[in-house]
């Protein structure tokens, strides 16, 4: 008999982690047998729980929450010997990694996934203070991140982030970033870095098309201009998956990129606060087998 542990953040998707739990619980018993259900009550409680069931050599971790539980996960999972497969039951707004794993948004659907889902592998992201598994966000984003309401992320989905980034713009100078690897370098002004794992950032799930679970590349994107104009440009290539042909966007892809500036500039790792520049990211190639519908 092979244990898993369910990892449920109650907060999540309206409140209704619970409820959800049960479900998810009855089809993880089917597949595995026992199934162990732990509760989050406050940060790092998903690092801590996905930790020990990574000791206890568990056959699989299942996180249900928003992309900040999934990042705690498996954050928790990253540097243990024996890593469990990971599933993932979205209760988030956004939910970048279901986006990119083909996961239902509905978590009725996605509980029902998971009954014959298969490992796969996949790439995570990895610098000084965490690891990350869809997205870096450095710069003008990554300080308006925080001011966008659930309320807002309800309303208006990923355009939130962009509304909120179009008016920092109007209060913000540009900053002094130097981006430094083999593969691309850039020394000079830009409003935002973002740094891609998989094809879905923010929402808009044609970011960078070219991406792939397990391609072994850190996926670098540059916006040197982020006004009113720009994003009118910016918004058909989101969802058309054409940024790198934009006028204000410099990209480029690598396995390991060093990110500096003069300015204490925060750094947004999947949603969530990641400390300040400067930092080095790389990328950890087909580190975690990740439970992917068929």
């Amino acid at each position: 008999m092979d244990k898993v542990m369910l990892i449920v953040n109650p907060s999540s998707g309206k409140e209704l982690g619970e409820q959800h739990a049960t479900h998810a619980e009855e089809v993880l018993r089917e597949r595995y047998g026992h199934v162990d259900v732990r509760f989050t009550e406050k940060e790092q409680d998903a690092t801590n729980f996905a930790r020990e069931a990574a000791e206890k050599q568990y056959k699989a971790v299942i996180a249900m929450g928003g992309d900040g539980t999934l990042n705690e996960a498996v954050t928790g999972l990253a540097e243990a010997p024996h890593r469990p497969d990971f599933g993932i039951i979205p209760l988030g707004t956004v939910n970048d990694l279901a986006r990119a794993l083909g996961v239902p948004s509905d978590p009725k659907k996605a509980i029902e996934a998971l009954h014959d889902a298969e490992p796969t592998p996949m790439d995570i992201g990895k610098y000084e203070n965490g690891y990350f598994m869809n997205v870096i966000a450095i710069g003008l984003i990554a300080e308006a991140v925080d001011e966008v309401s659930v309320e807002e992320k309800t309303k208006w989905g990923p355009f939130a982030y962009l509304i909120e980034g179009v008016k920092a713009f109007r209060e913000h100078s540009p900053y002094e970033l130097a981006i430094e690897s083999e593969d691309g370098q850039f020394d000079g002004e830009a409003y935002l870095v973002v740094i891609a794992l998989t094809n879905s950032v923010g929402g808009f799930e044609n970011f960078e098309p070219d991406a792939r679970l397990n391609d072994g590349l850190l996926h670098v994107y540059i916006f040197e201009e982020l006004g009113l104009k720009d994003a009118l440009q910016l918004t058909p290539a989101l969802f058309t998956g054409k940024l790198k042909e934009t006028d204000s966007v410099t990209s480029f892809c690598t396995k390991q990129v060093k990110v500096t500036s003069p300015e204490s500039l925060p750094v947004n790792a999947d949603g969530d606060t990641g400390g300040t520049l400067p930092f080095t990211f790389e990328i950890l190639p087909s580190h975690l087998n990740v439970l992917k519908p068929v």
